[in-house]
């Protein structure tokens, strides 16, 4: 996960401000303590490098002893600090705002890949993701054992419904994109457009909304000449049933749009 210290700068300066008011009038400069950050329900652990540069960027002399791994399901106390008690409080709802983001999507992404677990079947994200925290989110994604899609528009050849709108044509669409010299995979709504995908010569087809039976009709009508990615309306409830229709990769936006945060907390001892 690549983190620079201006990432951090900027988070700390959107939420200080001009200066932490409460803590600089009620807590004595100088000032030490020891806290215990706690995850408050159990779930996959993710951002502790995050959570500690935010506390170090405060103030350098911060010890955060981490007690657990990034990827480690777990709950309870799951790091300890000690340092400047105006640096712990500037620091902590920025931390504990990652801390419960992150480790919110890797536990779903954790819970999708144990759903398919046995299928052969991988699940992926999608770049639905919030704006400046893509790499940090997918990273979340890979800790609870999923695996990234395209990280950005450079990242692969992705021919969706409006590309195929504006090309006249999948074989043109397809035939255009190998100049890139890209894998290319073509969206797919239906059966039809699956065979002209594959008559097309496509490297990978998203199934986009298709029901388990169409899905199996599509693995069927492929006979292993590309790889399969069902997508859309999946949730933990059925995705184990798109799994066994026996596609290669199963992509979800939720993953990184509607992950619930965790309850992360930060207690001075």
């Amino acid at each position: 996960m690549e983190l620079t210290a201006v990432d951090v700068q900027d988070w700390l300066a959107e939420d200080l401000g001009a200066g932490d008011l409460t803590s600089e009038a009620v807590v004595p400069e100088g000032l030490t303590a020891t806290a215990a950050i706690l995850l408050k329900e159990r779930g996959v652990v993710c951002g502790l490098e995050l959570a500690r540069a935010v506390f170090v960027e405060l103030d350098p002399d911060v010890t955060f002893e981490a007690l657990v791994a990034d990827g480690v399901q777990t709950e309870g106390e799951i790091a300890r600090l000690d340092g400047s008690a105006r640096a712990l409080l500037g620091g902590e709802r920025l931390a504990l705002n990652l801390l419960g983001r992150l480790s919110g999507i890797a536990t779903l992404a954790c819970r999708y890949v144990e759903a398919v677990g046995g299928t052969g079947a991988t699940i992926l994200d999608t770049r639905k993701t919030t704006p400046s925290l893509r790499r940090i989110e997918k990273y979340a994604v890979r800790c609870g054992g999923g695996t990234n899609h395209r990280l950005g528009l450079d990242d692969g050849v992705l021919i969706k419904d409006n590309h195929l709108r504006l090309a006249g044509s999948v074989r043109t669409a397809v035939e255009r994109a190998r100049s890139t010299g890209a894998a290319v995979e073509v969206e797919a709504d239906t059966l039809e457009q699956v065979r002209e995908a594959l008559d097309s010569g496509a490297d990978m087809i998203l199934l986009d909304n298709m029901s388990p039976s169409e899905l199996s009709e599509a693995v069927a009508l492929t006979g292993g000449r590309a790889k399969l990615e069902a997508s859309g309306g999946i949730t933990l409830d059925n995705v184990r049933a798109v799994a066994e229709t026996g596609v290669d990769f199963i992509s979800i936006g939720a993953l990184t749009h509607s992950a619930r945060a965790i309850d992360v907390s930060m207690e001075v001892l």
